[in-house]
């Protein structure tokens, strides 16, 4: 049973995002490949959004996979700049808590080689999100229980392994 809790949104999708989505959909493959002949190495940031024991996840116009809110690093940007940059454009989120940087993994996903830091803070409640519905076209709060049960993008796995791993060291034997 999926207890994952679907948010509330605010804006839907207009022709200009559907558009938008096609492009990403049609492009994301072919980007993969280019980075596949070039082995690009990409940096990137994420932040894992704690809503009581529930994560927020994403969803790509052009992935099937869920993931973090988060991005590329810009040259000369701080990852944990980033973030909050990414939360602004995609969901319309500006989180004033300090975030926590929660580690840093690395690994080949989408044909590049990538190191992606890892944030984290946790919220009361998730405010009211607004998709940009061009790249980021779904969100869900899920239960970090279920979370095993989620088809999830390298970087997240990673994470939440990471919380299983604390997990079982603080229940021990």
């Amino acid at each position: 049973m999926d207890k994952s809790k679907v948010l509330r949104l605010v804006n839907r999708p207009t022709i200009t995002d559907v558009a938008w989505q096609i492009v990403f959909r049609l492009g994301f493959p072919v980007a993969r490949g280019w980075w596949r002949l070039r082995r690009a190495r990409h940096v990137g940031a994420l932040l894992a959004i704690h809503v009581g024991q529930s994560l927020l996840l994403l969803r790509c116009s052009y992935r099937s996979a869920w993931n973090f809110p988060g991005g590329e690093v810009r040259q000369g940007e701080a990852p944990e700049d980033s973030v909050r940059r990414e939360l602004a454009e995609e969901i319309g989120l500006v989180v004033d808590a300090p975030l926590q940087l929660a580690g840093e993994v690395r690994g080949v996903w989408d044909g590049r080689r990538d190191r992606v830091f890892l944030f984290m803070v946790r919220l009361n409640t998730l405010p009211t999100l607004r998709l940009d519905n061009r790249e980021i076209i779904d969100a869900r709060l899920v239960p970090i229980d279920d979370l095993y049960t989620v088809s999830l993008t390298g970087p997240v796995q990673e994470y939440v392994q990471g919380l299983s791993s604390l997990n079982d060291r603080r229940n021990g034997p």
